[in-house]
């Protein structure tokens, strides 16, 4: 019996390249989720639940709205979604430079929670017969970067559209001292975590290795 189609339902380059480097070369299928509204209707709920379900909400999406694709004939849909909790807040994704830059100068030298959630669905002939989902987190400290670091950082547009604006496999590393925990997990894509979770599907998660890892 063949192995499933990995689909990753994320436009994240950051995910798709640590799927790849992980062995898997996986068919992309952007969701098409209001992510506002997801959390707006889940304001009460702890914070791992919000970005469980937010992670849910895309996976379920991709399989919802294309159903058709051939990729979801046979498949494992990985939905994922990342935010910082810091101050007791979920910050996710900027968007503009004002609220970047606010959000860097208040958390320069501190330390906040990275959490990733990640929804695996299994799916057959386009339909969803299993689901598991579950939360990852790792301490992130941030560095000290000057004013003009900080505005040429911003300038890159890099941190715009990342939770927590900042990322720790492009520029944003340069400006991030310490983490403890599961660097995939700050990437976006939490390899230990997807991994039990596709074991709870029933897949083994060497089944699914399709390429070389990149060097």
């Amino acid at each position: 019996m063949s192995a499933p189609v990995v689909v990753l339902a994320s436009a994240s380059p950051g995910r798709l390249a640590v799927l790849r480097n992980a062995g898997v070369e996986p068919v992309v299928l952007a969701p098409n989720v209001e992510e506002d509204a997801v959390r707006a209707a889940h304001v009460d709920a702890p914070h791992g639940e919000v970005i469980a379900t937010l992670a849910s909400a895309k996976a379920e999406a991709v399989v919802r709205d294309q159903r058709d694709h051939p990729a979801l004939h046979d498949a494992v849909v990985i939905g994922g979604d990342s935010m910082l909790l810091i101050d007791g807040e979920l910050q996710g994704k900027p968007h503009t430079r004002e609220e970047t830059l606010r959000r860097w100068k208040d958390q320069i030298g501190r330390t906040g929670e990275l959490i990733t959630g990640h929804a695996v669905l299994r799916v057959r002939g386009g339909k969803t017969v299993g689901s598991a989902t579950g939360t990852a987190s790792a301490t992130v400290t941030m560095g000290h970067p000057s004013a003009k670091e900080l505005a040429a950082y911003i300038d890159s547009g890099e941190p715009l559209e990342v939770a927590g604006a900042f990322t720790i496999d492009g520029l944003g590393g340069w400006f991030v001292d310490r983490i403890d925990g599961d660097p995939s997990c700050v990437v976006g894509l939490a390899l230990p975590l997807v991994r039990r979770l596709l074991g709870e599907l029933g897949v083994t998660v060497t089944d699914l290795w399709n390429r070389q890892p990149t060097p």
